[in-house]
């Protein structure tokens, strides 16, 4: 298995945060940045190949992640055009990479070791939901029918659970998103969530939803998110000490 991480975005609404360096490098506690947890996580549960896409400060992110000294091989892939094009694009100039069973997540993502070990422990393919959150009306939204994903987008509501970016697929599946991502970017289609080249096939594969209810499993947008989540990350390692 292979993780890839979306790391080609700006990072906009962070403010002064992203500045000097992309947005995954900001620093959740003291010890961490959202990049190096997500890292450790992987490398503690098994997975020794990422493949990482860049967009802003490539250099800086290469350099730090070399400096993390851990044991993974990282493959970084470059977007070119990051600035005019979304993560769908990202994913289509990762394509020769990604001949594997995937472990997918956005590289602003912070999560528990429990909703990581659990969801590669899934045979089928996945994607993190919650079912005590309310629904978002700007963030992913899963809508299932007959216990299966079949719609991921923000725009959804019926039918609708609170959804987050960190998916598990089998190889199969996730060569089939891959083929539709294929063919949405060689039409020109390149300014969309790379969710939309799914929801054209979710007919052609099984996407569960894997429900992690309140446990940690959360983005960071903006500043108050990232107070949000670094308590929660805090919280965590003081009960962890006890």
């Amino acid at each position: 298995m292979k993780a890839l991480i979306l790391n080609s975005g700006v990072g906009k609404r962070m403010g002064d945060i992203t500045k000097s360096h992309p947005k995954c490098m900001t620093e959740i506690t003291e010890e961490d940045t959202i990049l190096s947890r997500q890292l450790k996580l992987l490398s503690e549960n098994g997975i020794t190949d990422v493949v990482m896409t860049t967009g802003p400060f490539e250099d800086v992110l290469i350099a730090y992640c070399k400096s993390l000294d851990l044991p993974l091989n990282i493959k970084f892939v470059k977007n070119p055009i990051y600035d005019k094009t979304n993560y769908i694009y990202s994913m289509y100039n990762a394509k020769n990479d990604l001949d594997d069973d995937i472990v997918l997540m956005h590289g602003d993502l912070v999560f528990d070791e429990d909703v990581l070990r659990d969801l590669l422990d899934r045979e089928e393919s996945s994607m993190t939901v919650s079912s005590t959150l309310p629904l978002p009306e700007k963030d992913f939204k899963a809508v299932i029918k007959n216990g299966e994903i079949k719609k991921v987008g923000i725009e959804f509501f019926e039918d609708a659970m609170a959804a987050q970016p960190l998916y598990k697929f089998n190889r199969k599946d996730f060569a089939k998103w891959m083929e539709s991502i294929k063919t949405f970017c060689e039409r020109g289609v390149t300014n969309c969530y790379a969710e939309n080249a799914l929801n054209v096939i979710t007919d052609e594969l099984v996407l569960t939803p894997f429900d992690v209810e309140d446990r940690l499993c959360n983005e960071i947008d903006n500043p108050d998110d990232l107070r949000v989540v670094s308590d929660r990350v805090t919280e965590g390692k003081r009960k962890e000490k006890k």
